[in-house]
Order: C-alpha cells, then sequence, then structure tokens
C-alpha cells in the first residue's frame, strides 16, 4: 500500500488497486463514503444501450452478505442517506451518515463492490424498474430528454458521444445475466474504482477501516480506458424532432469544449462565458432575447452536458431556448449568434465578468459547505482529471480567468461547427399515447 499525505487531502492506493481519497473535516458530525466507478455511458457496449445505468440499479439490489433492501435498512436506521446516479464518464454510489457509522458505511460499500447479488430476477425487476423511470422521465415528460439525450446525436457522430445513455427499450430486454456478470468483472475491478471519504474523520483510523473492509476485495484486471475523441463538427448540423408533451418549441445549440486535462484555463473561460450569456436577470441572452426582445419565454447557456468539469473530453457547451410558436427559431438562433459576435469582438467588460466569476463562487462555496457534496464533487474530479485540488482552487483560477480569454472563447464558439437541435410541439392520437 503506498500512501501520499497533503495538507488537507489524504490519498492512499491498497495493494488490490483501489484508490483512496481522504478529505477530513472537523467542523462537521457526520461522514460520507462514496464509491466512483470509472465506467459511465460512454463505455457501455454497442447493442446494450443504458447498460451502465441499468447496472447501477443492479448495485441496489443486495450483496455477499446482505439480502435486498439491508442496504437501504442499514443506512437510513443510522440517520443517513444515500444514492447513486451514472454519467458520462463514471458513476458513484454514496452515502451520508452521522460520524459514529463510518464502519458501517465502509462495510455496506465495500460489500456490494466485492460481490453485488446478480440474478435473473433482480435483472429482469430492474429492467422493468428502469422502463418505468425512462417513461416518467423522458417519454411522458414535456421536454423529457432536452438536450442531454437528444443534442449529442446532432453534435457527435460515434456511439459512445451519440446514443442515449438513458436506454432503448429493446435492449434493455435484451440484457442478459451473463452481460450483468462480464459488466461487472471488467469495470467494476477494486483498480477501476475510487472511494472518498470526507467528514469528521481520523485518517490514520479511517485508513486501517478502509484497509480491512475493502482490502481484500480481489484484484483483477483494470480495464484500458479508451479515448472517445472526434473530430469536431465542420459545419452547423439540424435536426429536428417532435414532442407530443411540448407546449412550445424550443432549440438547443451545442458546441464542443475544450479538453479540461489538458486546456483548463480554456476550459474555465468556457464556463464564464456560459454565465455570461445565460445567468441572472443581467446576462446578455436573458436582457436581449428574454426582455428586449420578447424572442424566448426561457433561456440558459452551460458548459458540460450533465455539469461543469464532469466528464472528460469530449464535452458539450449548451445554449438552450423554449420560444413562442409565432417566433421563428432561426430569429433565435440569428440574436443568439449577435451575441456571441459582439463577445467574440470586444470581450465582456470587467465589471460584467467580475460578477458572473462572484455568482459562480459564491454558488460553489454554498455548495461545498454540503459534505455530500463536497466529497461528490472532490471524488470525480480525483478519478476525472487526477486533481481533486481543483475543486478547491475554482475560485481563484476563475478570478483570474481575463475578459480577453473570454472573447476569445465567444469567438471559438462562432468560428466552429455546432449542432441545432428543433424540439416541435406535434399533436398525438390517443392511439399513440
Amino acid at each position: 500500500m503506498t500512501t501520499r499525505f497533503d495538507p488537507v487531502l489524504h490519498r492512499t492506493t491498497l495493494a488490490n488497486g483501489l484508490r483512496v481519497l481522504l478529505v477530513p473535516d472537523p467542523a462537521t458530525p457526520v461522514v460520507g463514503v462514496a464509491v466512483h466507478v470509472d465506467v459511465g455511458f460512454r463505455s457501455e457496449p454497442q447493442g446494450r444501450t443504458g447498460f451502465a445505468h441499468l447496472f447501477e440499479h443492479l448495485m441496489f439490489q443486495g450483496s455477499e452478505s446482505l439480502e435486498k433492501l439491508a442496504h437501504f435498512r442499514h443506512v437510513q436506521g443510522s440517520g443517513g442517506v444515500f444514492n447513486g446516479s451514472t454519467h458520462q464518464d463514471y458513476t458513484d454510489y454514496f452515502e451520508v451518515l452521522p460520524a459514529a457509522a463510518l464502519e458501517r458505511a465502509l462495510f455496506l460499500e465495500a460489500d456490494r463492490l466485492r460481490a453485488p447479488t446478480l440474478s435473473v430476477e433482480n435483472l429482469r425487476n430492474q429492467v422493468d424498474v428502469v422502463k418505468e423511470e425512462i417513461r416518467l422521465n423522458v417519454l411522458n415528460r414535456p421536454y423529457g430528454g432536452f438536450p442531454w439525450i437528444l443534442l449529442p446525436p446532432v453534435l457527435y457522430d460515434t456511439f459512445p458521444n451519440a446514443h442515449n445513455g438513458y436506454g432503448d427499450f429493446s435492449e434493455l430486454e435484451q440484457a442478459s445475466l451473463d452481460d450483468a456478470a462480464g459488466f461487472f468483472d471488467t469495470y467494476y475491478a477494486p483498480g477501476n474504482a475510487q472511494v472518498t471519504v470526507a467528514g469528521f474523520i481520523d485518517v490514520d483510523e479511517t485508513v486501517a477501516l478502509v484497509e480491512k473492509h475493502f482490502g481484500d476485495i480481489p484484484a483483477r484486471p483494470t480495464p484500458t480506458r479508451p479515448s472517445f475523441a472526434e473530430p469536431p463538427p465542420g459545419a452547423e448540423r439540424r435536426q429536428a424532432v417532435p414532442d407530443a408533451h411540448a407546449p412550445l418549441p424550443a432549440l438547443a445549440l451545442g458546441y464542443r469544449l475544450p479538453d479540461p486535462a489538458a486546456d483548463l484555463d480554456g476550459y474555465l473561460a468556457h464556463v464564464l462565458l456560459a454565465s455570461v450569456l445565460g445567468d441572472g436577470e443581467a446576462a446578455r441572452l436573458q436582457r436581449r432575447l428574454v426582455h428586449a426582445d420578447g424572442l424566448v419565454t426561457d433561456i440558459s447557456a452551460g458548459a458540460g452536458l450533465m455539469g461543469s468539469l464532469d466528464a472528460r473530453d469530449p464535452d458539450t457547451f449548451t445554449i438552450t431556448a423554449v420560444h413562442p410558436a409565432a417566433v421563428d427559431p432561426d430569429r433565435v438562433l440569428g440574436a443568439v449568434d449577435e451575441e456571441l459576435d459582439k463577445l467574440a469582438a470586444t470581450g465582456p467588460t470587467p465589471e460584467e465578468l467580475a460578477g458572473q466569476v462572484a455568482r459562480w463562487s459564491a454558488s460553489a462555496h454554498q455548495e461545498n459547505d454540503r459534505v455530500m457534496y463536497r466529497m461528490l464533487g472532490l471524488g470525480a474530479r480525483e478519478l476525472l482529471y487526477g486533481r481533486a485540488e481543483i475543486t478547491d482552487e475554482l475560485p481563484g483560477r476563475l478570478a483570474a480567468v481575463t475578459p480577453e480569454q473570454v472573447r476569445a472563447a465567444a469567438g471559438t464558439l462562432r468560428g466552429s461547427g455546432r449542432g441545432v437541435l428543433l424540439v416541435e410541439p406535434a399533436a398525438t392520437s390517443e392511439d399513440d399515447a
């Protein structure tokens, strides 16, 4: 076991390859434990769309030492909360409990990482659960899947980047127990995972407890992580999709972001560009398209398909809007382009940029006040980029971004190809409902 210490963050790697990040915080009475696994929906096999998300569900169906629902009872009986989520490049499992329940949390997470209960009954049951989740959140909801499911196939070409990570019904139904066992053996090897423990902890005692509970998980080969890079589009691509539940038309623009691992400052310039465009009533797109021209009822911009600094390269800069049916979408696109052109020509004012840095930093500080969000942010950035410290450096690095860097980011968007998704309200017959 090798250990490297930092004034705030403490790292260790177990003999089986499991990486561990410890984040002591004596000011809080709780502890959080998260397991980040280096597999997201971009890594799921072609023909098994939605499998990474399905497997996340299977990890809650019992384990080597615990029957189904026992994990839930132990966490809730300790006064804790728990959950999991699937992202582009990782899947996480986490719980937050009173500090005295630390060992219980470590045992629970280690037990299912060692040997979840994979059975035909659990598989078929969770396929049905996921299908119902898709019906609720996508198929029967206005703007379901907008834009994170619908925009990528417009902007990207390859299966990993373009497919629907939530899942296709027919492919989910074809998933077999062999598929599940193979997925677990390949991606849930301890060397492909990371444990983050945050809160009221003693570092030495916690290292010993992590070794006690996770150290005997047998080592397995760690998969080689592929690159999902693909050339950016050379021109605009456009696609329209019908939505029977949407009351108004909507559109989404997708652009490629810089690689945060190779060009973090360029990436952060795009983060602040998104804020200048869409964050708050004083943001440029809000002032122009909502208040001045009345072209849209709602508009927003963001760096990252599922959040900023939440994926490896490639990731997506998005602008989304809902507009009245009487407004031609090309008028909305034209106004967005004009605002981007203005920023590409002169950049934001120093005062404008400082205001958005302050908004972003205040939000980040507020989020990091909660053990759960701080733990998840640190764990994800450690897994994705090898530097959890990015989380704590963000306020300073954002404050150092200059108007010229934001100007250059706007110019990059205007000089690149993009995806344009148009959501069109569509009537549905009673038979189709």
